[in-house]
Order: C-alpha cells, then structure tokens, then sequence
C-alpha cells in the first residue's frame, strides 16, 4: 500500500516539476530577450488586438446592415399567402358556373384586382418585387420548374406557365416562382398529330 502510495505522489509531482521547468524556460527567455525586442514583441501583439477588433466591428457592422435590410424577411414571406389566397379565391369564382357571366362575379373580380394591385404596390414601395416568367427562360436562381408542357413553337426550357408567383427582396431571393417549361413534342407525338390533321382534312 505504502508502495502504492509514493507512486502516485510521484506521478502527481512531475506534471508540476514539468510546468515549473517550462515557466522557468519561459522566464529565461523573457530575462534573455532585449528592450528592443520586448517593445517589437509588444507592438505585434498591439497590431493583432487591434486587427482583430476592427475585424470585429467590421462583422458587427455587416450583421446591423442585414438585419436592417431584410430584419422583415420572414414576415413578407408570410405576407405573400395573402396574394396568393387572393387568387386563388378569384380562381374559385371564376370556376363557378352559377356566377358565371353575372354582374356580381364582375363587380366582386374588379374588387380583387384593386386588392390584388394595392398590395403589390405596398410591397414595390419595400423593395418586394414579383418575378416576370411567362415567355422567359428557366432561371434555377429565380425560379422553380414544376412540370414540363409539349410545346414545338416555343424553346425547351422557355416558361410556358405560372403556377405560383415568385418575389424577390432587394437582391435577394424571397421565393421560387413555381413555373410550367416547354418541352419539343416526342417524334411519335409528332406522327401522330400529322396522323390526326391529315384524317381531318379528308
């Protein structure tokens, strides 16, 4: 047991004499080194502080220029379920063939748009803007392809569809526009149309 014990004393004393022997070393070498040296030692350590503290601020800075810029990031995303809801509530009534060509369904249509407009205009005025798809090409930075549409008169990849209206914040991309792209028609699709117009025209 005692025999134990001294090992474990010993063991706990060197990490100790170790450290002491580094700080000594340490000691030795501050003793060894110049007030030149010392005063360039000092001065880097000053230039490094004071690097890091204006990189620092530099970062602070950035951060308060983001969350100024777009701190309303999420709540216009969420604004935009009321543009969409609009729509489809417009989709709804112009679907029901019991309001169909009424004066009502006119009325209450044009009571949609003037909503519909006020809204994209508030969010014009904060830098919300919708994205133009009809007619352009796929855009994987703006916009999101939900399905492709034979199409022989237009490009492939050209936007042929909206099926969800995209915005932009700034230069910031606040939501894919979810889009329909055209696609050229299969060779048998092909044959087949000609099939088709030829039997009609007999």
């Amino acid at each position: 047991m005692e025999k134990d014990l001294n090992q474990d004393k010993n063991q706990d004393q060197k990490p100790l004499d170790e450290a002491e022997t580094n700080t000594d070393s340490n000691d030795a070498k501050t003793k060894d080194q110049t007030p030149e040296e010392k005063i360039l030692k000092l001065e880097d350590k000053v230039a490094r502080t004071l690097a890091e503290m204006e990189n620092q601020r530099r970062r602070y800075e950035k951060e308060k220029e983001e969350a100024f810029e777009y701190g309303g990031f999420n709540f216009a995303l969420e604004a935009l379920n009321l543009i969409d809801n609009l729509e489809r509530a417009k989709q709804s009534l112009l679907n029901d063939q019991e309001l169909k060509d009424s004066k009502a369904l006119k009325k209450t249509l044009e009571h949609f748009d003037i909503l519909n407009n006020d809204l994209i205009s508030i969010f014009s005025k904060n830098n919300i803007k919708p994205i133009v798809s009809i007619g352009k090409k796929l855009d994987p930075n703006l916009h999101q392809a939900m399905m492709e549409i034979e199409d022989d008169h237009k490009d492939p990849g050209t936007i042929v569809q909206e099926i969800q209206k995209g915005f932009t914040i700034k230069d910031r991309l606040l939501r894919p526009a979810l889009v329909g792209v055209s696609k050229k028609l299969n060779k048998n699709d092909k044959k087949s149309e000609q099939n088709q117009e030829k039997s009609g025209n007999k």
